[in-house]
């Protein structure tokens, strides 16, 4: 049986970049435990529905999986060592596009709001990356860990000071602290104990590329139709070996569930035309869609994101609706606040130690101050710490997406009037505009945004 720390169940972005954070900036031994193939782990995906692939030759500029990284979301990335720009190297030179406008509307309504980021001194609202290469990326600029991989978690065995972790090759894991970064598809947060609630939003995101004839001057779109919203993220995409040269969009397209089917089963040009029906022309004529992926959305959250000596982040604490993209910055945040809570657990445990020992001999001392005295980074009062410091921006942000479905994925008169008046007031009010993009820039408990 070999002891550790921790170990991170779930190979994905959120795992990748945990065991990083936690084994670099806290110094403490981590094990990740990958159901995929070291060389496939980036590809990890639940989707319904995945057309032929009609163009391989360059898998991470045709990665539809493509997500919008707040600002604070880039910049805390960055203090883990992970520099968002060095994803150009995986994408033939591209560099992840920025977000300097972003345009908000209501369909066939007055409701629009326009945002630039010049207008609150910054120089980006985020930047548009693939999934794909951000994995790749978080996975080779860190070697601190052990990961384990391709394995299964067989059994979890709880005891009072650690838990076994058995794996699917016959290995045993003796961890002080187990963190699960699965996607909550495994099942292991219900066996420690941990319940869910899940919000069925009856609809379905249908995720592609597109090219178009104007180029997007790094401005995205989030526009509400009567079905849910859809999103257009400037990403310079491959579409079957013709490269976007600034004109390029990731598309994410909420449509209720009984008609995603007919619309997937809609040749492209149809596909095209029923999408610039819904979009309209702001970027000229949609000129050519790649392949498309789908999958259910609904609010899944944990009850409570701690059992005994056990943590969820991520996605496996809180599965989102991707409206106003906010799922993986959430999880990063997550992230970021397990790493400070654990370092300054550690800190402060050295402090200690070494107060309480300070009569023993020099050598005695020493050995605390390497580490050689073992460091509990499962106990009742950190993990505790740790879900208390997340509760309020969890469930803010929780509500902020749960309130934008309700109210703009329906076509009740006295709400699409409320809503296009709140979009009006919106744009108006500057310190309604203010608000809301601190919120979406992930600075919304009060920090100052930086410049």
């Amino acid at each position: 049986m070999t002891a550790v720390d921790v170990v991170i169940v779930g190979g994905g972005i959120v795992g990748a970049v945990l065991a990083k954070g936690l084994s670099e900036n806290v110094g403490l031994n981590v094990a990740l435990v990958d159901a995929a193939q070291p060389q496939k782990a980036e590809v990890t995906f639940t989707a319904t529905h995945t057309e032929t692939s009609k163009c391989e030759d360059k898998p991470v500029l045709s990665d539809t999986r493509v997500i919008a990284l707040a600002r604070r979301t880039v910049h805390e990335l960055a203090n883990l060592g992970i520099d968002v720009n060095a994803l150009s190297e995986l994408q033939g030179g591209e560099r992840p596009p920025e977000i300097k406008h972003i345009e908000v509307s209501d369909q066939g309504h007055l409701g629009l709001v326009d945002l630039d980021c010049d207008d609150y001194r910054i120089d980006a609202f985020g930047k548009v990356v693939s999934l794909r290469a951000l994995t790749q990326l978080a996975m080779s600029v860190s070697t601190s860990y052990e990961h384990i991989a391709p394995v299964k978690v067989t059994s979890l065995i709880q005891h009072k000071a650690h838990t076994t972790v058995v794996l699917s090759n016959n290995r045993e894991l003796k961890a002080k602290l187990l963190i699960l970064a699965d996607g909550g598809r495994s099942g292991l947060a219900e066996q420690v104990g941990i319940t869910k609630t899940i919000k069925d939003y009856q609809q379905t995101a249908i995720v592609f590329n597109v090219h178009t004839q104007l180029p997007h001057n790094n401005k995205a779109y989030e526009r509400f139709t009567p079905t849910g919203p859809l999103a257009f993220l400037p990403f310079d995409s491959n579409i079957c070996g013709v490269n976007a040269s600034g004109n390029g969009f990731s598309v994410v397209w909420t449509v209720n569930s009984h008609e995603a089917e007919q619309i997937l089963e809609l040749s492209d040009g149809a596909f095209l035309g029923k999408l610039q029906s819904e979009f309209g022309y702001r970027q000229g004529k949609i000129l050519r869609v790649s392949n498309k992926e789908t999958y259910p959305l609904a609010l899944t959250f944990a009850d409570d994101v701690t059992a005994h000596r056990t943590l969820v982040v991520g996605n496996a604490a809180q599965a989102l609706h991707p409206i106003a993209g906010q799922g993986f910055n959430l999880g990063l945040r997550d992230i970021h606040t397990l790493v400070e809570t654990l370092k300054e657990a550690k800190q402060q445990w050295r402090i200690n130690q070494v107060k309480v020992d300070e009569l023993q001999s020099e050598n005695q001392q020493q050995a605390i101050v390497d580490g050689d005295v073992d460091f509990d980074a499962g106990t009742f009062d950190i993990i505790h710490r740790y879900a208390k410091c997340r509760t309020t921006d969890r469930n803010n942000t929780m509500l902020l997406t749960d309130t934008l479905v309700r109210t703009f994925s329906n076509s009740f008169a006295p709400t699409v009037m409320g809503r296009n008046i709140s979009l009006l007031l919106l744009g108006l009010l500057p310190s309604a505009k203010s608000a809301f993009v601190k919120q979406t820039t992930g600075y919304g408990n009060g920090a100052v945004i930086p410049s």
